[in-house]
This record gives structure tokens, sequence and C-alpha cells, in this order.
């Protein structure tokens, strides 16, 4: 498959796509009924589908019976988490084994042309990427999306939680389950602009801004702080009328929809002439710049509060603008401060 059809590779290797990135049409006034139409397959095809089908399979045959799940024990705690760990292993490692370890694209739609393993730092466990990250997924991460689950699971099997059965509400719960990607997105916009403050992002989101070139293990390499607070978007539903089958497929959004803005490539090969997109190129660019794109590209949170890069020139530019502005203003501040400290020593002259 020809990566330049799609797209341009600079001097370093690195690829982007031709065009910039387009929000979803779900936000625009006046609507646009035949472009949202035409958007809604690319909403649910094939990474909502995925989740929400392993979430259906969870219910039906990895979580235990609602009277087993009223106390909590060991027993079935332990195999929740030994499900969810395996489930991952399987799910991140078919991804890192097909694109990192085979290379079978080789670097073809890899936005970022080098690969972690080809580059150690002293920012890692190991001073290695993928080490790190694994460590990180299976010590931290698939320990708290585990906790996450089993303490809704056991809210939902004492009454804490409200349960609508699919029998008596269809209509509502399909429409919650197909709100639960935009939940998430406005639950990870909302924490992550708030680890990227001074603070948070020092001792908690630095953890996963080392993975400046994210790979498929990068996803859940976090800090446990920013796990709880990620895989928290399964709390609404303590708050939300919906169903245990609806709260697993929003936590799968979260585990295993991770991997989608992470695999480092804009498109998946599958085949000798199919292509699976990503929708990852937004979550790169914050990868790759910090700060911008806190969220993906279904709702306008971005372009909304002037953080929105969709890769173009254009964009470009607006960022590096904005950076010119905060470094006059810093620098007028450290300026007052500077003049203020010399005429209080004046003052005790």
């Amino acid at each position: 498959m020809d990566d330049l059809q799609f797209g341009k590779r600079n001097k370093r290797g690195d690829w982007a796509p031709d065009g910039p990135i387009a929000y979803a049409p779900l936000f625009q006034f006046p609507p646009r009924l035949r472009a949202l139409l035409a958007w809604l397959p690319h909403y649910f095809l094939p990474w909502n589908a995925i989740f929400a089908v392993s979430a259906v399979a969870y219910w039906a045959w990895i979580v235990p019976p609602v009277e087993t799940m009223q106390a909590i024990g060991l027993g079935w705690v332990a195999w929740l988490y030994a499900v969810n760990a395996l489930a991952v292993f399987l799910f991140y490692g078919a991804f890192e084994l097909h694109l990192y370890v085979l290379r079978r694209q080789e670097n073809r739609f890899k936005y970022n042309g080098k690969f972690p393993s080809e580059q150690r730092s002293k920012a890692f466990w190991f001073e290695s990427q993928n080490i790190d990250n694994i460590l990180r997924t299976f010590l931290s991460g698939v320990t708290i999306w585990t906790g996450v689950e089993v303490v809704m699971l056991w809210a939902y099997a004492n009454g804490y939680a409200p349960w609508l059965s699919f029998a008596e509400n269809p209509w509502v719960l399909a429409g919650i389950a197909l709100v639960v990607p935009i939940i998430h997105e406005f639950h990870f916009f909302c924490v992550h602009r708030l680890i990227h403050t001074p603070f948070l992002y020092k001792w908690v989101h630095s953890v996963h801004h080392n993975s400046v070139n994210p790979s498929p293990w990068s996803s859940l390499s976090m800090h446990p702080i920013e796990h709880l607070l990620y895989f928290g978007s399964a709390f609404y539903h303590l708050i939300l009328p919906s169903n245990p089958v609806i709260m697993l497929y929003q936590l799968h959004v979260a585990g295993f929809g991770a991997i989608p803005g992470h695999v480092g490539f804009d498109k998946i090969e599958v085949g000798a002439d199919r292509l699976v997109d990503s929708h990852a190129y937004a979550h790169y660019l914050h990868h790759k710049y910090f700060e911008v794109n806190y969220g993906d590209a279904t709702i306008p949170l971005d372009k909304w509060f002037g953080t929105w890069h969709d890769g173009s020139p254009e964009a470009e530019a607006r960022m590096q603008e904005r950076y010119r502005k905060r470094k006059e203003r810093l620098a007028a501040r450290k300026a007052r401060l500077e003049a203020k400290e010399a005429t209080a020593k004046g003052a005790t002259k």
C-alpha cells in the first residue's frame, strides 16, 4: 500500500495526512443532515462497535452472578483482574506485534518515522519505553480499571446505582448507549485539562507524556492518579439511569479505546488492499505539542477553548502565536516582580 497517496513524509521520515483533521458534524449549526448521516458509520465502526460487543460478551460470560457481587470477595475480584489483564495483553499485544515487532507495514502511515525500541531514555524504567509502558499498564492501569469495575458492579448488585432493564426501557438505554463515547470524550477533555495544570502535570501527567512517540503500550501508561481520574468516567452511571452492560461499555471505551489514539499509525493495513482508520492524528499532535487537542474530534471543545490543532499550517501558526503571547505575559510578570523587589530593597536602604 502506497501511503503517499494519502499523505506526505518529511525528511525525518515522519508521515502526515494530506488534509486537516475535520470535526464531526455533530455540533454544527445549522445542522447538516446529509453530512451527519454520512459520518454516523464512522462513529460506530469499527472501534465503538468492538467495545460494545466486548461489553456484552463480558456481561454474558465473564461477570459473576448478581448474588455473588453483593459482597466484594477476593475470588471474583481476582477473576475480573485476570480476564482484564488477559484481554489487554491480547488486544494491545496484537497491535504491538503487527505494527512494532513484526513491522508488517514497516513505517507506512506512521506519524513518527522512528520506533520506540530504537530510542532509549532515562525517562523510562530500565531506559525502555516498552518495558516502562507495559509495567505501568498492568501494575496500575489494569488494577485500577478492575477496581472501578468491581465498585460499579457491587453498586449495581446492591441497588446503589440506578439499573434499568432492556426489556422495559429499550429506547432510553439505546439513547444512553449512543452517547457513551460522547460522555467519554467530555470526561476525558475535562480531566485532561485538569492534569495539564502545572502541579498535576509535573507530578502526575508527565508520566504519560514521557511517551512523545506513542505506541500501543503507551495507551495506559499513566500515573495511578491519572488512571483513577481516567476510568472515573464509569462513575457517571452512579447517577445516570443506566445498565451494567452500558457501564461496562463505558469502561471498555476508556480501557480498550485508548489504543486507537496511541497506536502511532494513521491507518492500519488489513490484508493487501484494506485500510482501517485509527483516527489517531489529533491525539498524536497532542503528544507532539503537549498543549493542543486535549479532546478528540467528536465534540469541538478544543475549538471552543482555542486549543484545536488540525495539522494545517494555519493551526501551526495559531499555536506559535499563542505560545509567543504567553511568553510575553510571563516575561512581563517577571519584570514586574523584579521591579517590585528592587523598589522594596531601595526603600529599606
